[in-house]
């Protein structure tokens, strides 16, 4: 009996036990989500077949890029069976495995229909006019507003983006590298599935989770930054400036606007509204999903070199003409650098009122140095959109906040809330990634090479706690000092995170004089003094010499390729200067910088300072002391941190900042009470196939009566090397103001007439030309000619007529003119310009034509 009751209640044990487990198989089934891919291929050519429509039985489909490649992904644990199909294939049905993630490669054979036909090749000439693929375009675009995400009246969504990069090869070589090879654990993470014939090493991931609101009158784009995500590779990486370069390659994609910013280029998008002179159009057929009947149009450039795409889209004839889905590609003869291949797929969902907006976008590139190479780098970004809600406004306390606001904190950037937030899950090999670098960091291996490379490209070496450098400082020469040496460093934030150390000394062999500088800079946010937000304080002295006038930038003046002038070069300066400067960014926009300087001048060389009836050597210097104040105002600035400098990455927002500088008498020694004002504004205006052009403009006005060196005095360039903001053909210290204003034209063509020449396009040049106006005066009280208090302006004398003419000028005949046309992207990083002055030609030791040089690494 004792048994019997044992048995029976072992049995409602189990059972119960059974019914459990189902329930809990059952529920993972249901949350699990089935991901399938591979490639598709022609069974007996083994070619990939592109837009092949793969679907789950009785669900929705995608179809296959153009390597054949595809990925279909749900959680409905009913869908077993995907259907493979294409024009003139047999259809394929395959069984699959749900709630896991698989890979199925498929061979189609052709039709028993197709295997008996003969085709006839041939394709008359194409034409715009009675195109029905073009009277379908135009269909588009008369309705492309309406279609646009910026036709609501408002509109809240959320949004993850996932953006990747990874080291490819084939598996063979990559497992042999030597680099790899000393990180064994990093091997033991290589995607071999994603891309046929090659493995990809993850060694970069960053991802985001936000909420984005708009609202159209008044006009409002908000962002909420749920949480955030990256890779870290410690100190010897700037990571913030590595996320902002990768954004400003992959852009969001809006396919309805004309153009498409890309790889720093600008793309034609395939339904802009001058799509049809650029683009040819073909229907190949319709179909119908969910109901609604579509034409799959396919899209390809009538000019391959342009900046333009090849795919197909799917349009819908429901009378909106929508864009349902679309993939694209650009040409491999594309006038783009470093891209061996650029793919983009954006998926559409149908909205409540039957339009439709982008759930997904993916845009995938194959980037390498040379392209017959097995070795690339592949960079990703995956964008997804949930949640839509039209026309429901958010609350007002929405779109009074600040255009961005992060809310990422500790609680949002656990495992298990990306877990739970990701709108697609990480791969295994992304998933891993996170921890090997994270480890990859911290191995002495890793350390020692990542040493060797920062001192290769960025000129410091690391030791510890200090960094010596910068290298290209070590050597140079000028006619003063002949040949000079310099030592220097740094300390890092590993020595102090809130003081930070500079100093170096220099000495020239012909001077035979010591130069020095030593700077304490206090850090008042506990952040590194080099990386945003700034906010120190800066104390320091400098003994050294400079050209006056020259205010380089993202170089130091006593870099060994600047040595190299042409014309005479003999007019320095020797500074001693105190100062004392504040720093403070206020959010990504605006910067306030405080100073305090009181610099005693010394002439060397060629300079010279006289009045009338005074002896010419019985002025040996000046002293001024400055109290200075500017403001920076640069909405959308993306920059890279580099060790010395930030290096812009130009992008259309322009940028604007406004310096006054006051000389006060008396003070430490200080000889002239003067105040300056200085406005400075730049922008780049994108045109579209046409490239782009930067302008700059900048206004100086100096109140007060001061010598020539207290002016003005106009940046000019006697290196070989092309400098943007600099007048190239122009001698130093040949003009100077009291009040200027100056504008400066650079138009990149981007090879689009170079494109259209059958010899030449093959090449990739493109074209540049620049134009630089300077307009100038000086006031009588400034100008020796009309004041005889006023030091006298620097002279020239022939040494072979020994006749003295004037070396320094004042504007007042004109503006100083200087164009220059060119060609960029020789041998991907070189541009050469061919300048010529236009005014002032009768200025003694000038060149009136010139060829400058330029390296530029560009896409």
């Amino acid at each position: 009996m004792f048994l019997k009751i044992f048995n029976n209640s072992v049995s409602g044990f189990i059972r119960k036990g059974l019914i459990l487990l189902l329930l809990l198989t059952g529920s993972i089934l249901v949350n699990a989500q089935t991901l399938v891919k591979g490639f598709i291929r022609d069974a007996i050519t083994k070619r990939p077949i592109s837009f092949a429509t793969v679907m789950f039985k009785d669900g929705k489909g995608v179809t296959s890029d153009e390597n054949g490649s595809y990925s279909i992904e749900t959680r409905n644990p009913k869908f077993n069976t995907i259907i493979i199909s294409f024009v003139g294939y047999a259809t394929v049905t395959e069984r699959i495995t749900p709630g896991i993630e698989q890979t199925l490669d498929i061979d189609m054979e052709l039709s028993k229909a197709m295997k008996e036909v003969v085709v006839k090749r041939g394709r008359g000439k194409y034409r715009n006019k009675n195109n029905p693929a073009v009277e379908l375009i135009d269909k588009v675009l008369e309705n492309k507003e309406k279609n646009r995400i910026t036709a609501y009246d408002y509109v809240q969504y959320n949004q993850y983006e996932k953006l990747g990069l990874s080291l490819a090869n084939t598996p063979e070589k990559l497992m042999k590298n030597k680099l790899f090879r000393s990180f064994k654990f990093i091997m033991e993470n290589v995607d071999t599935t994603s891309v046929q014939g090659k493995s990809l090493l993850p060694i970069y991931i960053e991802e985001k989770l936000q909420e984005k609101y708009y609202r159209k009158n008044p006009s409002e784009e908000k962002t909420r930054i749920l949480a955030e995500k990256k890779v870290n590779y410690g100190d010897f990486i700037d990571n913030a400036g590595i996320s902002s370069y990768l954004k400003s390659l992959y852009v969001d994609i809006n396919i309805y606007d004309n153009t498409i910013p890309l790889l720093q280029q600008q793309f034609l998008s395939p339904i802009a509204d001058l799509g049809p002179a650029f683009y040819r159009y073909y229907i190949r057929d319709t179909t119908v999903i969910d109901s609604v009947k579509l034409v799959r149009l396919y899209f390809t450039p009538k000019n391959p070199n342009d900046l333009i795409f090849r795919g197909t889209m799917y349009i819908t004839l429901d009378g909106n003409y929508s864009i349902q889905k679309i993939e694209m590609t650009i040409s491999k003869k594309a006038n783009v650098n470093w891209t061996r291949e650029l793919k983009i797929k954006q998926d559409f969902e149908k909205g409540p009122d039957g339009r439709y907006h982008v759930i997904k976008s993916d845009m995938l590139t194959e980037f390498a140095l040379v392209n017959s190479s097995s070795g690339s780098m592949y960079g990703e970004r995956l964008v997804s959109f949930k949640n839509f809600l039209i026309n429901v406004p958010a609350p007002d306390s929405i779109y009074k906040a600040k255009d961005e606001v992060n809310l990422s904190n500790v609680i949002n950037n656990t495992d298990s809330f990306w877990i739970a937030q990701r709108h697609t899950p990480l791969s295994n090999v992304e998933a891993k990634a996170y921890y090997n670098i994270d480890s990859l960091k911290n191995t002495k291996k890793f350390k020692t090479f990542m040493t060797v490379v920062t001192a290769l490209f960025t000129g410091y070496v690391v030791l510890g706690d200090y960094e010596i450098g910068n290298t290209n400082t070590f050597y140079s020469f000028n006619p003063v000092e002949g040949f000079r040496l310099r030592l220097g460093g740094r300390t890092t934030a590993k020595f102090n995170n809130n003081i930070y150390l500079e100093n170096y000394i220099a000495y020239g062999f012909k001077d035979e004089r010591f130069k020095y500088a030593a700077n304490v800079t206090l850090s008042l946010n506990h952040k590194s003094i080099y990386a945003f937000p700034l906010h120190y304080l800066k104390v320091g002295y400098q003994y050294d010499m400079k050209i006056p006038g020259q205010e380089l930038q993202y170089v130091q003046e006593d870099n060994f390729l600047l040595s190299f002038k042409r014309g005479k070069n003999d007019k320095w300066l020797y500074n001693r200067i105190f100062k004392t400067e504040y720093e403070r960014e206020f959010g990504k926009n605006f910067q306030l910088s405080l100073g305090f300087k009181n610099i005693q001048q010394e002439r060397a060389g060629g300079i010279y300072y006289v009045k009338p009836n005074a002896p010419t050597d019985s002025i040996q210097g000046l002293t001024t002391t400055e109290i200075s104040a500017q403001i920076r105002w640069a909405p959308g600035e993306q920059f890279y941190q580099g060790k010395n400098y930030r290096i812009p990455i130009v992008n259309k927002y322009p940028i604007f900042s406004l310096r006054y500088i006051a000389g006060v008498k008396g003070l430490l020694g200080g000889q002239y009470n003067y105040h300056n004002l200085n406005l400075y504004a730049e922008k780049r205006f994108y045109m579209s196939q046409l490239g782009f052009t930067d302008i700059t403009m900048e206004g100086g006005y100096t109140m007060g009566k001061v010598p020539f060196p207290l002016m003005t005095i106009h940046r000019a360039n006697q290196t070989y090397g092309y400098q943007l903001n600099s007048y190239n053909l122009m001698n130093f210290l040949e003009f100077v103001s009291d009040k200027f204003y100056a504008t400066n034209f650079d138009v990149h063509f981007n090879g689009f007439f170079l494109n259209k020449i059958p010899l030449l396009r093959k090449l990739k040049w493109r074209e540049v030309a620049s134009a630089k106006v300077l307009y100038g005066s000086v006031r009588d009280e400034n100008n020796p000619a009309k004041n005889g208090d006023a030091f006298q302006f620097l002279k020239y004398t022939d040494p072979n007529t020994n006749v003295t003419t004037p070396a320094t000028y004042t504007l007042d005949k004109g503006p100083y003119i200087e164009v220059s046309v060119g060609l960029a992207n020789i041998f991907k990083l070189l541009r050469v310009d061919l300048i010529k002055r236009l005014t002032y030609l009768d200025h003694p030791d000038i060149s009136k034509w010139g060829v400058r040089f330029k390296v530029r690494f560009e896409f």
